[in-house]
């Protein structure tokens, strides 16, 4: 038996970052830049107004006060999208929306609610200005956000709505970045039968591959659902080739010391065997290694067949290698300390996982254990939103220990 630390040290060593695809731009949220990018225009292009109101010389309003106002002629009007037909003289103002650029000789805008328009006083023509303003108030300069030339995002940035936001105001349609990694999926065992298929005796429906799938697709890799196959080698050897295309393979069920436990044989048949059992609890089997054929060596982790344990050693090892070959630096999921409700149990030195329900209270955490943590109580995970650790040396955690805690989300609903 290995360390955690150990096998995923052995996994992200089979993996690497994939190839660039260029693609539109909407469609490279969660992916991540494989180029550098430059800006080839100003943002914004012109001077232009922040406010709604009145494009001003400020030597024309020194002084204006509620008590005082300076009255000015309004010479036109301009709205976004639009430009000035003429230019702001002293003595003149013209009227402006938010986003339009600034005429010509004007510095400074002043907002409606400085000037005597807000409450109607005001005369065609003319208008009150209320309350002085420095040059430059309420205008957004020229490349006041980024500048022609200026390099905006280096290669290798994650791409969130803002940087999708940020390459828009570029005027960029498409960016190049690092390909998502197409997983294979496939379920293994004779007692698994497909979901919306009547459930005989002796039988459970698939959830693994619809849990593992969803996994696969939130950590922006693409799932690839294979099915079931039966605990035959012919059988499993069979589906395996299917995925020897694929950018990754994985399978639950089957990696066990049992009698029809057969993963692990036709890995070690097909291709290599890295390691088979890690100290963790729920996950201690796991397979990991690659299948080869066809020229092609495709990385496997056999997960195992309890629910729960699947989702866990895929959260540790499986999600960590999806990220690493999109391109993505920082794979570890966020970790608080926290005050643990309940008790939990170590009884053969494994590291043991237990799903808890983390909240904020004041200055501290606090770990409630979602109820029976055995490994096929998926439920245990449907109401978790973090693994409170115990640790190999600890024989127990109980109430009020200090617990780290790997936060899967941070709802608490």
């Amino acid at each position: 038996m290995i360390s955690v630390e150990e096998a995923l040290g052995r996994v992200l060593r089979y993996v690497s970052v994939l190839e660039a695809e260029e693609k539109p731009l909407l469609e490279c949220l969660g992916q991540v830049l494989d180029e550098a990018v430059y800006s080839a225009v100003d943002v914004p292009p012109h001077d232009n107004s922040a406010m709604d109101g009145y494009a001003v010389q400020a030597e024309s309003i020194a002084g204006a006060a509620p008590s005082a106002p300076v009255y000015l002629d309004v010479v036109a009007e301009v709205r976004a999208g639009t430009v000035a037909e003429r230019g702001v003289g002293p003595g003149e103002a013209i009227r402006i929306m938010t986003g339009a650029p600034m005429p010509a000789g004007a510095d400074t805008v002043v907002p409606f609610e400085d000037t005597d328009e807000v409450g109607g006083g005001h005369h065609p023509g003319r208008i009150g200005i209320m309350r002085q303003a420095a040059r430059g108030d309420n205008v957004r300069m020229a490349g006041e956000d980024i500048a022609r030339g200026q390099l905006v995002l280096e290669r290798g940035t994650y791409l969130r709505p803002q940087e999708i936001g940020v390459m828009a105001s570029l005027g960029r349609a498409q960016a190049q970045v690092v390909r998502r990694p197409v997983v294979a999926i496939l379920a293994t065992g004779d007692e698994v039968v497909e979901v919306g298929q009547p459930l005989a005796p002796g039988k459970i429906y698939n959830s693994n591959s619809y849990s593992i799938a969803a996994q696969v697709l939130r950590y922006g890799g693409i799932p690839w659902v294979l099915g079931i196959a039966r605990d035959e080698v012919a059988e499993i050897e069979a589906r395996l080739s299917e995925a020897l295309s694929a950018d990754m393979l994985i399978t639950s069920g089957g990696v066990s010391a049992g009698d029809y436990d057969l993963v692990k044989e036709v890995l070690a048949s097909r291709g290599e065997v890295s390691f088979h059992t890690v100290r963790m609890k729920p996950g201690k089997p796991l397979a990991f290694g690659v299948i080869r054929g066809g020229g092609r060596a495709v990385p496997h982790l056999g997960l195992p067949g309890n629910p729960v344990s699947s989702m866990i050693t895929f959260e540790f090892f499986a999600r960590p290698a999806i990220l690493t070959m999109m391109g993505r630096r920082a794979v570890e999921k966020p970790m608080v300390k926290a005050v643990l409700e309940g008790s939990v149990r170590n009884s053969d030195g494994r590291r043991v996982f237990a799903r808890a329900q983390v909240r904020r209270e004041g200055d501290r955490y606090v770990a409630r254990l979602t109820g029976p943590q055995g490994s096929g109580v998926l439920t245990s995970m449907a109401h978790a939103n973090g693994l409170a650790i115990v640790p190999e040396e600890w024989p127990s955690a109980g109430d009020g220990d200090i617990v780290d805690v790997i936060m899967l989300d941070w709802s608490q609903e």
